[in-house]
């Protein structure tokens, strides 16, 4: 996959708890496991056939370290010979090969092309077509319930954005935006709210986002924060009433745009003194005169209005 599709990875696991990614590559692992025990046997699960070479005989877990977790497999065992997954072994890139096709699914679903390459990252023989397109249909099925989940409770504080990823359109390799919506709930619990595919960040695609968020239960907004994209500020005051404030971190990315080369690490400096405050109790730093430390060999300025 490319840098762009891996900039959705890292939006996902900064966005919320990393839980569906590491469910989803757990499900994968354990399907594909599924479906190379069924080849070795000679059965599927349970099935009574005259072709069965053996049986099995239980599971042992076994637990596999991700970027995105701790994921506890169960490993098939046989009454004869053995079964280990390939994906186990030291230097395989199988993790990434799993979050790849997890990515994809959220974009465009996933193509057996895709999958066929994953068997073969993960070292896995023996698996047919039509396992693998029954496995794109059960990852793709997984992805949109969760996309079109019930939203339940309030979710007072909601972050949205957007990054721009490749995806293949009618054979052709194209650029979209992919905007996420991430709540926080009363219990202080954050998730991933939804997601969509788009051509660019119009006001009509985030208003039609908005509004599916809004009759799958979306409530209780108190304070939406975004970047200063204005028909994403449309679209909040339209759709969801409520207050807006700017991102932090694109309003220090936009800033130091302007800073100039020479000037970024003090102004940096200052805005980061000016977030410092701890708490509403707090007093505020610049109120009681502390300044940033200026750069070696640099004199901090003071900056007016």
């Amino acid at each position: 996959m490319t840098d762009e599709m891996m900039s959705l990875q890292a939006l996902l696991e900064k966005s919320s708890d990393a839980d569906l990614l590491r469910e989803m590559i757990g499900f994968a692992a354990h399907r594909l496991m599924e479906l190379e025990v069924e080849n070795l046997t000679g059965a599927a699960h349970g099935e009574r056939s005259a072709d069965r070479i053996t049986n099995r005989n239980g599971y042992r877990d076994r637990d596999w370290e991700t970027r995105a977790g701790t994921v506890e497999l169960r490993i098939p065992k046989l009454r004869k010979g053995s079964y280990f997954p390939g994906f186990l072994e030291p230097r395989r890139l199988a993790e990434k090969a799993l979050t790849a096709v997890i990515q994809e699914a959220y974009i465009q679903g996933v193509p057996t092309r895709s999958v066929d390459e994953l068997v073969r990252a993960m070292g896995m023989t023996g698996i047919s077509k039509s396992q693998v397109s029954r496995l794109c249909g059960e990852i793709d099925g997984k992805i949109a319930a969760f996309l079109d989940r019930p939203l339940e409770g309030e979710w007072p504080y909601v972050w949205l954005d957007a990054t721009y990823v490749k995806a293949r359109r009618d054979g052709h390799v194209v650029s979209v935006a992919v905007i996420v919506a991430v709540g926080v709930n009363g219990d202080g619990r954050r998730e991933v709210l939804g997601l969509a595919i788009g051509t660019s960040e119009a006001e009509t695609f985030w208003t039609d986002f908005l509004r599916k968020l809004a009759r799958r239960g979306l409530r209780g907004v108190k304070l939406v924060v975004s970047d200063a994209h204005e028909g994403l500020k449309a679209a909040i005051a339209k759709v969801l009433n409520t207050s807006w404030q700017r991102c932090r971190v694109h309003f220090m990315r936009n800033v130091l745009a302007h800073a100039g080369r020479q000037g970024r690490r003090v102004v940096s400096a200052f805005i980061a003194t000016a977030f410092a405050q701890g708490d509403a109790e707090s007093p505020d730093p610049m109120a009681t005169g502390r300044r940033p430390a200026a750069p070696e060999g640099q004199e901090a300025r003071r900056v007016d209005g």
